[in-house]
């Protein structure tokens, strides 16, 4: 499958560090999210929010926490809609070889080395590991130098050697860079998180981008794996998701909400998206602990 082309983010660590560990407490404006990869991998933990996943062609909804790992040039598309009473989002950012090439390619790092590999079509860890090192991530930013490093592979081995995560892109992702592509791509998407709801012609969204319907079809396929059909039903779907997961609105309502005119198109939807039915879903959501 191949992407084509988010933008380059260029990350710089503080000056005598390695690694760059950001963290903040207030919502991110989803409005601002672009679509974006970088060299660096990044670890990012959120111990309380709510929001969307969007990597590479994963694309999903989150309530409480959440623990990722994005590859190398993988691209992305910002996380938390909001945080929740007491909320962080910690960011780690670092390259593979952050303590040198000889270092990485030691035996004892062989794991790590398998864990940056998998990385590459996105890592999301399970609730053990979350309440296991979650805490971890949020304090690298008490430590400075050295210490922080140790304490970072601390948890690099920890992420290395656990078998609690799911893979996000299991088909993998092959990038190629062109900047033009990544203003289209972020222009539909934008476009798409914002008018969801309601009815997008293709001749409305190939508009935007300045394209006939069937070269944007066309192009749209090659560059995302799938059709923008199919993408607008995943939008609605994870808005769905997150209905179910906060309200207790009807699921006949929350069918019209997310933009489906027609239940049963909608019930077949999600269990396509989901594997599981809306009322399914709904039932295990209030039996989960969070």
């Amino acid at each position: 499958m191949i992407i084509k082309k988010p933008t380059l983010e260029k990350l710089t660590p503080s000056f005598g560090s390695s690694i760059l560990v950001k963290q903040h407490v207030e919502k991110v404006d989803k409005n601002n999210a672009f679509w974006h990869f970088h060299p660096e991998l990044e670890l990012i933990y959120i111990n309380k929010g709510q929001g969307k996943t969007h990597i590479g062609n994963h694309l999903s909804y989150f309530n409480n926490s959440q623990l990722i790992l994005i590859g190398a040039n993988l691209p992305h598309n910002g996380f938390t809609d909001r945080l929740t009473a007491n909320g962080t989002e910690t960011t780690v950012q670092f390259k593979s070889d952050f303590l040198g090439n000889d270092f990485i390619n030691i035996p004892e790092m062989a794991n790590v080395s398998a864990l940056f590999d998998r990385a590459k079509k996105g890592i999301r860890f399970n609730m053990e590991t979350k309440k296991d090192i979650g805490l971890k991530i949020r304090k690298l930013l008490d430590f400075e130098g050295l210490e922080r490093v140790l304490k970072f592979l601390e948890i690099l081995n920890y992420l290395a050697n656990t078998d609690d995560y799911t893979i996000l892109n299991a088909d993998g992702i092959v990038l190629e860079t062109n900047p033009q592509d990544s203003d289209k791509i972020s222009i539909i998407y934008k476009y798409v998180n914002a008018n969801f709801k309601t009815h997008i012609t293709l001749d409305e969204i190939a508009d935007k981008v300045s394209m006939t319907v069937p070269a944007f079809c066309r192009y749209f396929k090659k560059t995302t794996g799938k059709t923008f059909t199919q993408l607008v039903n995943e939008y609605r779907v994870v808005h769905a998701t997150k209905l179910l997961n906060e309200s207790q609105i009807s699921i006949a309502d929350i069918c019209f909400e997310c933009g489906f005119n027609n239940f049963s198109h909608f019930n077949k939807q999600f269990n396509e998206i989901t594997g599981k039915s809306a009322s399914q879903y709904r039932k295990e959501i209030k039996l989960i602990i969070q």
